[in-house]
């Protein structure tokens, strides 16, 4: 799966069928994979913290989820992608995926109640998927020794993979953090866990294919995301331009070494 070089930020060209494939085939043989769905925000985070840009080059799979990161892809590198790789499809896929496969999924992140409300409503859009555990964030930072508690838990379920909702950037940093201790692939999914516990809404279709899908989930929530979008989105268009001139050369290594034990839960 070939990695482009997005502001520094290697994403991943690929589609829906492929990840899907590339994820269900990691889970059969029960090897380690870590992927990402990364947006403008998080593309950003990367781009402006040289640490965390070296964690998310180290994961796996970074998926074009936004339609401005996919644009870049067929911009500067002419990939000609038809669609975004979204989070939110991306996990109903795979969950239909291992509803086929008889994998057992787990889940971290989110609240016990949104947890709750997610279970049912995959049990209805994925018929036969089996749920092996459902843990909830302990929304702090927690010691390396309950990091290592919670790798053993998910384990311990049986689980054939896990997708992973603590929101982004902690869930880049906890997939980084646990890419060697988990035998199975980790699926950072940011708001997915919210939008299929039908806690948050996607816009129409058109306002999504529009690239416009910031500006929907601005209306929702402007408090927590008017710096993410109004700020963020200008400066990315701005170093995208920047790099298809020529004028920016970014590197996919970073400079700074990456912080140790972060504990993000």
């Amino acid at each position: 799966m070939r990695k482009r070089n997005v502001l520094g930020i290697g994403v991943t060209s690929t589609d829906y069928d492929e990840v899907t494939d590339h994820v269900i085939a990691a889970a059969r043989a029960r090897q380690p994979l870590a992927v990402s769905a990364l947006a403008v925000h998080g593309v950003m985070t990367g781009v402006l913290d040289p640490s965390h840009r070296r964690r998310l080059n180290a994961l796996d799979v970074v998926l074009p989820d936004g339609q401005p990161v996919r644009w870049a892809l067929n911009l500067l590198f002419g990939d000609g992608l038809s669609d975004r790789v979204a989070g939110p499809v991306m996990m109903l896929k795979v969950c239909q995926a291992c509803a086929r496969e008889g994998l057992p999924v787990a889940l971290y992140g989110s609240t016990t109640e949104v947890l709750a409300e997610l279970d049912a409503n995959l049990r209805v859009l994925c018929p036969g998927l089996r749920i092996a555990a459902a843990i909830p964030s302990q929304f702090r930072r927690v010691t390396e020794a309950e990091q290592a508690c919670l790798a053993e838990q998910i384990t311990r379920s049986e689980a054939a993979l896990v997708f992973v909702g603590l929101g982004c950037p902690r869930q880049e940093v906890w997939l980084f953090e646990n890419r060697h201790k988990l035998q199975m692939p980790m699926l950072a999914v940011g708001a997915a866990f919210d939008f299929h516990a039908r806690r948050l809404t996607r816009p129409p279709r058109w306002v999504q294919d529009a690239g416009l899908e910031w500006s929907f989930r601005l209306l929702q929530e402007p408090r927590r995301l008017w710096r993410r979008y109004l700020l963020l989105n200008p400066l990315y268009l701005m170093l995208l331009a920047a790099q298809k001139l020529h004028l920016h050369r970014p590197g996919l290594e970073a400079e700074a070494p990456v912080p140790p034990f972060e504990g993000y839960a």
